[in-house]
């Protein structure tokens, strides 16, 4: 298989201008991750409305993060064949229809169902960006780009539940909120289609020969991520049961926060505006803090982001372990979502920098598509892990039983972390 570093040169790039990537990148991006942000606060919600207990309800709100990991397999292949900004048109159509499929949802099921549907549009748009930005972006500028990147789609998680507060305040309804994301997924497309070619925008892109192929670099990139995924897991099984076990723990812990906080202010009978305002609050925690952590990570090594945000994630999750049935409950929430956002904000980062360290800089793709996986693994199954527990204990043991998780992460990036990621400087 050829590397993606062995592309072949067209003539010399024009000058690099930031807005260049404002509309055909950040703007989509900015659209689609405020739609979804618009919506994860009210998933529980949406499934309380419909009968389902407080477990069904978790499950329900994992089966976003589980159509994720699964939509991370076919996303590399597809957007190798159709290219990167028709990837992402099709995944907000896909996402359209999943909402509309939550909108008219009778119960928990097809309710399920429209969420799976909505993770599988995130995953290919993910992915699609993330390649459209390796293609068009030059070598000098891609880290400042990505990292762009990754805080537009924080900005959007932010901006989302402030404007589902909004909604639900105006309608009464917490599904209505389903509505922001068609429109941001509406708005997201037309963006898209609107604007011109990007390879005639951009000039000339790298290009490299794959499987017969004249392809992008950044569509090599996502089909390498694809291609032989579970052969290349098994031939990085040492570092990947060792490192990527605290990759995969960490990524558990974000993605039950996401579960957690919504599923625990329906436990505890905050209503549906206020919980998407402290939702929002949260998000903004988390967005100031996504630059912060990158410079830790800098000056201070890897070890100094993930330790302290592993351990803050543990805490937050041990302060709502303990706070459920007292009478200040409500204030102990809104503590415990600012500690988890902080973690976070303080951890921005982190996975894609500790694998970007330890792939092969010749052909970094196929193991950053199994780390990527590793961690997806994590964030998918730990979701699940605290609907069961909330069905056979209480969400307060499945609080409790993450924050030990959290304990054991932070206890595998020390052990590991120095010795396959160590400092240089």
């Amino acid at each position: 298989m050829t590397s993606v570093a062995s592309y072949l040169m067209s003539t010399a790039e024009p000058p690099f201008r930031w807005k260049s990537i404002a509309l055909p990148a950040l703007l989509p991006t900015l659209l689609f991750s405020t739609g979804e942000g618009a919506i994860i606060p009210i998933i529980p919600i949406a499934a309380d409305n419909l009968g389902a207990s407080l477990a069904i309800a978790g499950l329900v709100a994992a089966v976003l993060t589980i159509g994720e990991l699964f939509g991370n397999i076919p996303s590399g292949w597809l957007i190798a064949r159709i290219g990167e900004r028709p990837a992402m048109i099709g995944a907000t159509a896909l996402s359209v229809v999943g909402l509309i499929i939550c909108v008219i949802s009778p119960n928990p099921i097809a309710l399920s169902f429209g969420i799976l549907l909505i993770g599988l549009s995130a995953a290919v748009f993910a992915l699609a960006r993330h390649a459209f930005m390796t293609s068009f972006v030059p070598l000098a500028y891609r880290a400042r780009a990505l990292s762009t990147l990754g805080g537009t789609f924080r900005l959007g998680y932010f901006i989302g539940p402030f404007i589902t507060a909004g909604v639900i305040h105006l309608t009464g309804t917490a599904s209505a909120a389903f509505w922001i994301h068609v429109v941001a997924c509406a708005a997201a497309a037309i963006v898209l289609i609107t604007l011109p070619d990007p390879t005639a925008t951009f000039g000339s892109v790298k290009t490299v020969r794959l499987a017969g192929r004249d392809m992008r670099e950044g569509e090599a990139l996502a089909e390498q991520e694809s291609a032989g995924l579970f052969r290349t897991i098994w031939n990085s099984r040492a570092v990947l049961s060792r490192l990527g076990l605290g990759a995969a723990l960490i990524a558990a812990l974000r993605a039950s926060r996401q579960v957690i906080l919504p599923l625990w202010a329906v436990s505890i009978g905050v209503g549906d505006t206020n919980t998407a305002l402290i939702i929002g609050i949260a998000g903004a925690v988390d967005f100031a803090l996504f630059y912060t952590g990158g410079q830790i990570m800098d000056r201070f090594g890897r070890l100094a982001s993930a330790l302290p945000s592993t351990l803050g994630l543990s805490l937050g999750f041990g302060m709502l372990a303990f706070t459920h049935d007292l009478p200040d409950n409500v204030a102990w929430f809104i503590a415990a979502a600012m500690v988890l956002s902080v973690a976070n904000g303080l951890g921005s980062g982190i996975l894609m920098t500790i694998g970007a360290d330890l792939a092969d800089k010749s052909n970094p793709a196929p193991f950053l598509g199994a780390w990527r996986f590793t961690g997806n693994l994590g964030g998918a199954a730990a979701p699940v892990l605290l609907a069961g527990i909330t069905a056979a204990a209480s969400i307060a043991v499945g609080a409790g039983v993450l924050g030990v998780l959290g304990l054991l992460g932070a206890g595998v990036m020390l052990r590991y972390l120095p010795r396959y990621v160590p400092r240089t400087r």
